[in-house]
């Protein structure tokens, strides 16, 4: 595996005042304090001026905050010159939103991505990771749909490039424990009222902290080939289990699913077993015609290639988190303040 340095490079972060983009430069920063320039590209100017208050002394001479939207492709195009990594976190990520606001996703997600290939085709940008979710993985939903959409525009980009050496690659991963908008904070808030809303007992997710999200992007930047799905091998946690752990005396009343969500979350599904490969810490599913040695790559790696069949599901995952472990994370990760 290759060691990511990222002293003396530039790296640009679409959304980067989302939790991930956070925790990224906050990382970045502590691993690699030479880097050369960081700019925060998102379109939110309050979210722009609380972070940037985190970095105003002078020990952080290379950030950068850029106000702009991925929608606009000539203001990415000016925002990467320079830039030698980027990591795409923008979308629009609420299921129920997109559902009612279909075009503003589409836009968002589908139109954002690809100008943001285009920007770094148009640059030179060196390697490029790009954001999923579990959601893109048979996809019931619109936003799954515009994630899955996103993933194919990303590694077929490694086609289009000519001989450009830039990389696309993709990470895929589940909810990311304490992120805005997660139900974690969602029931850490109503843990006061009278019960959690609970969608639907049966319900199971995949878990991964900040830091583990974080990890696997810089994986990506470190190691992708161009055109690699890293997926994270992850626990699963039960929503039931969740309520439990955050308000153990509140009822869970039962409120039914919300529209587009899907009961258990799945990250490979059996038709993406043929192209999917387990490389120790985390499964890669590889383009069906790659642009590099398929035996090279698994030598290399010491890749295997999984059952056929094989598929990754929240629902029939083997390892599990627990009511104990859940609070334990809560407090290291989310609040610690945290206590029953």
């Amino acid at each position: 595996m290759e060691k990511l340095n990222l002293n003396g490079k530039s790296l640009l972060i679409t959304g980067g005042t989302g939790s991930l983009g956070k925790a990224l430069t906050r990382r970045i920063f502590a691993e690699w304090p030479d880097i050369r320039r960081l700019v925060i590209f998102s379109r939110d100017e309050q979210k722009q001026f609380v972070m940037a208050q985190e970095y105003l002394n002078a020990s952080y001479p290379a950030i950068r905050f850029f106000i702009g939207d991925v929608r606009d492709r000539e203001r990415l195009v000016r925002a990467m010159q320079g830039i030698d990594y980027v990591i795409h976190a923008a979308a629009m990520k609420h299921v129920h939103l997109a559902e009612y606001n279909p075009s503003e996703c589409i836009k968002t997600n589908v139109g954002g991505a690809e100008n943001v290939i285009y920007a770094c085709l148009e640059t030179q940008v060196q390697r490029v990771v790009a954001l999923s979710t579990d959601k893109a993985c048979a996809p019931i939903n619109l936003y799954g749909a515009t994630k899955l959409t996103s993933d194919k525009l990303f590694i077929a980009a490694n086609n289009i490039k000519g001989k450009n050496p830039i990389r696309f690659s993709v990470v895929r991963y589940g909810n990311v424990m304490g992120s805005n908008g997660s139900v974690i904070p969602f029931f850490l808030n109503r843990r006061d009222g009278e019960f959690l809303p609970i969608t639907d007992p049966r319900m199971t997710r995949f878990n991964i902290s900040l830091d583990g999200g974080v990890d696997m992007v810089f994986h990506a930047l470190a190691n992708a080939w161009g055109g690699e799905i890293f997926i994270p091998k992850i626990p699963s946690y039960r929503i039931t289990d969740v309520a439990e752990a955050i308000a153990p005396k509140l009822e869970q009343r039962v409120v039914g699913i919300r529209p587009g969500e899907k009961i258990h979350e799945e990250m490979i599904t059996p038709s993406d077993s043929f192209y999917t490969y387990d490389m120790g810490k985390y499964y890669a599913i590889i383009p069906s015609v790659p642009n590099w040695n398929l035996d090279t790559f698994k030598d290399h790696f010491g890749a295997e290639l999984v059952p056929n069949g094989f598929s990754y599901n929240s629902g029939s995952n083997s390892e599990w988190v627990t009511v104990e472990q859940l609070r334990s994370f809560i407090s290291e990760h989310v609040d610690p303040t945290f206590s029953v």
